[in-house]
């Protein structure tokens, strides 16, 4: 099947064609470091990680970029509460970032640009806007002027000026700033008092929220790219006034080929929020939840579909995490470490097929996540079987890891899984003595038909992280 994504300037599905034949530049706005990281910046680290993962499997070169907005309000406001420079603050929270996407299996991009680090490439950028018109000077700075390119609004969420315009009332050119418009967004803000600022042909100040991500994308990928993306927060504005910002200043549409985003972060069904109190930095969700069952919670839905983080979804989500750690720490144990071949198992290249259209279908996690819990099953079968096979167990192995490892990323490093076979087996002895007597007591309850107690029984054994199969051989109950 042929890759396929979603754009959303076309709100379509498009057959993916690079700009470049066998190669792609993407670029995925980062983070604002102002705090730690939270589980939204995991679910689009984790989102674009994955969309990345997928192209480069799919023989592509790709080149991606990300970027750290480290000057901006929040990040000046918090440096004067604290006392200390902004870069300060921004440098530790982007320390942060790194060390809790690391723990997600976050592979590192190819760079990283600053807003700091590119104020040349943005003045540059504001001096042919205002060359060509497209922008003004005004007392508080410079503006990007919407009327200038009226076609160009709405490219993302589908408004129009007319709309806009309907619903503005009296407050259009009376923004009480040096706007024209209320609609016009800031390219570059004057200094105030107190605040960091760079020097420019407008008098010192610092760059607007917008035509930073514009002049670093087009500094590291050039005047046209195959993907750019982000969060659907970032929709409207921020992607609509790169649209007219890139385009204007270049001269040609489109500048990006395909406009990625990723969902939202819900928390029990409610908008993540400081205010409402359910707010969760990685740091805090990995007080309680394994970093690998957290990234497959995230992944647990397509990427585009916003995530509901509860209770629920994390306890199952750990659950299928640990099956599938379990079964494939054992039977990396079995097979030595020794890779298979996986094609020459009918059942493996039929899962290869379905995970490779899943993934081809605008990145379907959901769709890979499914194959994978198939195969665990059918490892922890295979595993437990009397007719078991080396060779046919590092099949799975290999599948294994290319699929649930090297594409999603949710398989931990060997050397790890290893350890956590041994410290199963560890548990194993450990707790054998009282599983025995449990089965025991089930065993006499089925023969008694009381089916409460049996269940009663079964339910202790999962609290004890051990599940019970019953098979016309007998009773076997494993450790997930």
């Amino acid at each position: 099947m042929t890759l396929r994504v979603y754009d959303t300037r076309s709100r379509s599905k498009r057959v993916f064609t690079p700009l470049e034949e066998g190669k792609i530049g993407i670029y995925a706005c980062g983070i604002t470091p102002y705090s730690p990281s939270h589980i939204g910046h995991a679910r689009q680290a984790i989102a674009f990680d994955i969309i990345v993962r997928w192209l480069r499997k799919s023989g592509y070169d790709v080149n991606y970029i990300s970027n750290f907005t480290d000057i901006d309000d929040k990040i000046i406001s918090v440096s004067q509460k604290e006392g200390v420079d902004f870069l300060v603050v921004a440098n530790r929270n982007i320390e942060d970032y790194f060390t809790v996407m690391d723990k997600l299996n976050v592979i590192r991009a190819n760079s990283y640009p600053r807003v700091t680090e590119t104020i040349p490439e943005i003045i540059e950028m504001i001096e042919e806007l205002i060359r060509k018109n497209h922008a003004y000077v005004s007392a508080d700075g410079v503006y990007f002027e919407i009327d200038t390119a009226p076609e160009k609004y709405g490219q993302l969420t589908g408004q129009t000026l007319e709309m806009v315009r309907k619903g503005a009332g009296g407050r259009v050119g009376k923004s009480g700033t040096g706007k024209r418009d209320h609609r016009d967004f800031a390219l570059w803000k004057a200094a105030k008092e107190g605040e960091p600022s760079w020097d420019s042909p407008w008098g010192a100040g610092r760059p607007g929220w917008h035509i930073e991500c514009s002049a670093m994308s087009l500094k590291h990928l050039g005047e046209r790219f195959d993907i750019h993306g982000g969060g659907s927060d970032l929709l409207f504005p921020h992607h609509e006034a790169e649209i007219f910002q890139s385009e204007c200043c270049l001269g040609h549409d489109p500048v990006v080929q395909y406009w990625l985003h990723n969902g939202m972060i819900n928390v029990d069904g409610e908008k993540m929020s400081k205010s409402d109190g359910n707010f969760w930095t990685v740091r805090d969700a990995l007080v309680s939840i394994d970093p690998l069952a957290l990234r497959y919670a995230l992944i647990n839905a397509p990427y585009r579909q916003p995530v509901d983080f509860n209770a629920v979804m994390i306890e199952d989500s750990t659950t299928h995490y640990r099956r599938l750690i379990s079964s494939y720490s054992e039977a990396l144990h079995i097979s030595h470490g020794e890779h298979s071949g996986y094609h020459d198992i009918e059942s493996l290249a039929h899962s290869s097929e379905r995970v490779t259209n899943g993934m081809n279908d605008d990145f379907n996690t959901r769709t890979a996540l499914v194959e994978i819990q198939t195969v665990v099953k059918e490892l922890s079968s295979l595993l437990q079987s009397k007719a078991r096979e080396s060779k046919v167990i590092g099949g799975y192995v290999s599948w294994l890891e290319e699929f649930a490892g090297e594409v999603l990323g949710i398989l931990p490093p060997r050397k790890e899984a290893l350890e956590f076979y041994g410290r199963k087996l560890s548990r194993r002895s450990e707790i054998e003595p009282e599983v025995s007597k449990l089965l025991e007591m089930r065993e006499n309850a089925r023969a008694s038909k009381d089916w409460s107690e049996s269940d009663r029984i079964r339910d202790e054994l999962n609290e004890m992280g051990v599940t019970v199969e019953d098979s016309p051989e007998g009773t076997k109950w494993r450790i997930i």
